[in-house]
């Protein structure tokens, strides 16, 4: 909550509501103001839908939620915006300087172009210093696909110099086992983040069990709706906590391209419109991976060429 105000400050929340509220994570005031009545009622026991709404207006009314704003205060809460590196020179300057916080970057490709890999490394380098190209802060790595390695993190420290069990100490791990335990995480992250000084979510990967779960066009609409429930949940968090969202995703073929890489990420617009950057990775030549930045609100496409090697992403 903001310096000054308590949950009970809230119209309709006494202790026992307060209580509720705390017990499933929320006491943040931003986010609560942030949520729907529906999402609140649905997610706190005990609190109905019009119970919630009356909340969640109060919660908007204390934290200034949903006004105009000149241009000038958005370009202060940009200032807030910091970079990771992701290592490579060439992949930071297509970048402007590394991934970002306060919002959702989607890194997609087939396997073995490096998702992973970049993943693992954005959760050592968060870790140095601003002026090494980190944040100073850990990382929370929601593993969808058995693919966090603890001997890659301790590889790609040791190269830094750095302690690589203080750097493993400082990454919060869960290995989610179903789409339903994977939006449990992702809310479980933003309490990791209230309670911690947290710089970087990664999901790897985003889509694997939605993709597997709700097979055909039939389940397509529910599949999508618990998605947007989802990215909505980690983009909440992007911007209450400052952080950098990393998810990796997966492909499929385009039969519509008629021309060039048939290759796009799966998930739809949900994924696409959820996300700031989207940067597509593929193979290249003699062992090197490219990076192409397909979409981002200020930076041009371009492309970067990097390589994976034992002391992690370096420039190809």
């Amino acid at each position: 909550m903001a310096d000054d105000v308590e949950l009970e400050d809230l119209d309709g929340v006494g202790g026992k509501t307060a209580e509720r509220l705390r017990e499933e994570g929320l006491t943040n005031l931003m986010e609560i103001a942030n949520m729907k009545a529906g999402e609140l009622s649905g997610k706190v026991d005990g609190i109905g839908e019009s119970a919630a709404e009356s909340i969640v207006n109060s919660a908007m009314d204390l934290a200034d939620v949903g006004g105009f704003e000149t241009g000038t205060e958005r370009y202060k809460q940009r200032q807030e915006m910091r970079k990771i590196s992701t290592n490579s020179e060439s992949f930071n300057e297509l970048l402007d300087g590394g991934v970002e916080t306060q919002s959702l970057t989607e890194l997609y490709g087939e396997f073995g172009a490096g998702k992973t890999q970049i993943a693992h490394h954005l959760a050592v380098n968060v870790q140095r210093s601003e002026e090494e190209g980190g944040l100073g802060k850990g990382a929370i790595y929601i593993d969808t696909e058995d693919t966090f390695i603890p001997e890659r993190i301790e590889q790609m420290a040791e190269a830094q110099d750095m302690d690589a069990d203080e750097v493993l100490d400082n990454i919060h791990v869960a290995r989610a086992f179903n789409s339903d335990h994977q939006m449990l995480l992702a809310e479980e992250a933003k309490t990791i983040c209230e309670e911690n000084d947290i710089g970087l979510i990664v999901v790897d990967s985003l889509m694997a069990h939605f993709r597997s779960e709700y097979v055909g066009r039939g389940e397509l609409a529910k599949r999508q709706q618990k998605l947007n429930k989802h990215m909505s949940t980690l983009l909440k968090a992007a911007n209450t906590h400052n952080v950098a969202v990393v998810l990796t995703n997966q492909v499929m073929d385009n039969p519509d391209q008629m021309f060039g890489d048939p290759t796009k990420a799966i998930g739809g617009n949900i994924v696409a419109h959820n996300c700031a950057t989207i940067i597509y990775l593929r193979k290249g030549k003699k062992d090197t991976r490219v990076a192409r930045l397909e979409d981002s609100p200020y930076l041009p496409e371009g492309e970067a060429v990097y390589s994976i090697t034992d002391e992690g992403i370096i420039d190809g």
